[in-house]
């Protein structure tokens, strides 16, 4: 287990992230993090950009069995 201690810069604190974790995870500075409390814990993880529906239908592999012209059809919200 890592260790860190907290600073302060205004009025707010700051915690040291090890680099090991920041290579692993392919993050640098103005990266978005997840922030999460649960009981006395804080959980943080990256927080990866969602993509659009176009971009993960561009992903689907070729020669799937769709239905004609679904992939024209507009997004309504609960696709993602």
């Amino acid at each position: 287990m890592l260790n860190a201690s907290l600073r302060r810069s205004g009025g707010s604190y700051i915690m040291t992230v090890p680099l090991s974790y920041v290579e692993q995870n392919h993050l640098n500075a103005g990266s978005r993090m997840a922030i999460e409390i649960v009981g006395d814990e804080l959980k943080i993880r990256p927080q990866r950009p969602r993509k659009s529906l176009r971009e993960l239908l561009d992903e689907t592999p070729a020669g799937l069995c769709r239905a004609d012209g679904w992939d024209e059809l507009e997004a309504v919200g609960g696709e993602l």
